[in-house]
């Protein structure tokens, strides 16, 4: 058995060294028939270049030939531009000296118009006068090439556009231009300009884009009273009116639109914000209705004081009746049953003051927390943003110190309040005490006639 089985695997040894052989064989037989090929191509391409030898003489002395023309032009250009060098610093030489004085005036020219082009590029009469400032752009790069001088028509329409910017600047006056609104829409309307400083149609305040000569509503417009300066002043038909303007040309109107409104600030808050508004509505309320019930009761009680007529529909009708309940009990009797009665009266008058206190004490503890919070929220920017920003801390540090004012807000009123409820609530109870030690008092000098000698 062993010995077939290594027969076996002798037989599939020599067969794969014979097939590898056979493998090794072909391939260098395939690579002598390739470099002979080769060499047979090499050989074929030689003898068809040296048959084209001639031809190629003949592209090479064609080639020199116009490589020397080409350098004897060069050589022509060169000569040729220096003498036109020496031409134009001669020219500019002479151009100086023609010009004089008047090279520092169209260089003056020159400065004004640019400077004159940036401002009306900016100027909101540049909406009721447009184009003016692409004359003077083209002017002063015209001018910045050397090449043209101005002409002295040009020159008055820069002196006519610098005076009739003074002019305008005097003057509020109402022309029609579109309009893009707040909601997108481009409406063709009255627009009031009031000289330089600001537009106005609606009674809104507009601005005016430069770079594009687009007039467009402000998204958000500055506080009530300056809108309605606005109202006053398109109304007016030449008296004199109050105007809030802008004299910057928009920067403090940007910043005073920039400022949060009320409601933004309390959302400033966030949940600690809207915890401590809520539990101050409440306590509020409970307050009020605290106020209306003990102010009903003492009104009650003053009115039972005139009354010789007991009613229960107040607390000290339901205290006296006890000494009619208790006719012929002694005085100390009668005074526990008196002090019983008002005990009974004193949770009723004092409900729910405890609550308002509570508020008022624990609203400002919720604005410290919300503070803490924010100011932690604010640290965080900084460890991600750096200080580089102080737009940055300056909101967070005013949302973290909203709810501090919010807890105020709410301690503040319930505090007060408290105090008022406090104190109505005393008063009723001193006049129940007043009250029952008369009732007592009574009792004791009728029991005192009743009994002489005791």
């Amino acid at each position: 058995m062993l010995a077939a089985t290594a027969a076996v695997v002798l037989s599939f040894s020599v067969q794969a060294q014979s097939d590898t052989a056979l493998d090794l064989d072909a391939l260098l037989k395939q690579l002598e028939e390739g470099k002979f090929a080769q060499s047979e191509q090499n050989k074929s391409r030689e003898q068809d270049f040296m048959s084209k030898r001639a031809q190629q003489d003949q592209i090479l002395r064609d080639t020199l030939k116009l490589r020397d023309a080409q350098l004897a032009m060069s050589e022509k250009l060169e000569t040729q531009f220096e003498e036109n060098e020496f031409k134009i610093t001669d020219l500019n030489g002479a151009l100086d000296n023609r010009l004089g004085s008047l090279k520092e005036l169209f260089g003056v020219l020159q400065q004004v118009a640019g400077d004159t082009k940036n401002k009306f590029s900016n100027s909101v009469i540049s909406a009721q006068i447009p184009g003016r400032s692409e004359f003077l752009d083209e002017m002063a790069q015209s001018m910045g090439q050397s090449t043209k001088l101005a002409s002295i028509a040009e020159i008055e329409r820069v002196w006519f556009e610098i005076q009739r910017e003074m002019t305008e600047s005097g003057k509020v006056t109402r022309f029609n231009t579109d309009v893009v609104e707040a909601n997108g829409e481009k409406v063709n309307k009255e627009v009031v300009r009031v000289g330089p400083f600001g537009l106005i149609s609606d009674g809104k305040y507009l601005e005016y884009q430069g770079a594009t000569g687009v007039v467009s509503e402000l998204l958000r417009q500055p506080k009530d009273r300056f809108v309605e300066s606005t109202a006053a002043l398109q109304a007016s038909s030449g008296e004199l009116v109050t105007f809030g303007l802008d004299p910057t040309g928009g920067s403090i109107l940007g910043l005073l639109i920039q400022a949060p409104s009320l409601e933004e600030r309390i959302h400033q808050g966030e949940l600690v914000g809207y915890i401590i508004i809520a539990v101050g509505a409440v306590g509020i309320l409970v307050a009020f209705w605290r106020f209306i019930v003990l102010t009903l009761v003492t009104s009650s009680v003053n009115r039972q004081l005139k009354s010789d007529k007991l009613s229960d529909n107040n607390p000290l009708g339901r205290v006296l009746k006890v000494k009619e309940k208790y006719p012929d009990v002694d005085t100390e009797a009668l005074e526990l049953h008196l002090t019983e009665a008002i005990l009974g009266e004193v949770p009723k008058l004092g409900r729910y003051l405890t609550l308002v206190k509570m508020i008022s004490v624990v609203a400002p503890l919720g604005g410290l927390l919300g503070t803490v919070t924010g100011m932690i929220v604010t640290f965080q920017q900084i460890t991600l943003f750096g200080t580089g920003d102080p737009k940055i801390m300056a909101g967070g540090i005013s949302s973290a110190l909203m709810t501090t004012v919010l807890g105020l807000v709410v301690a503040i009123p319930t505090t007060l309040l408290y105090a008022l409820l406090s104190t109505q609530s005393k008063n009723v109870v001193m006049i129940l005490q007043e009250q029952a030690a008369g009732v007592i008092a009574e009792r004791a000098e009728k029991q005192a006639l009743k009994n002489p000698k005791a």
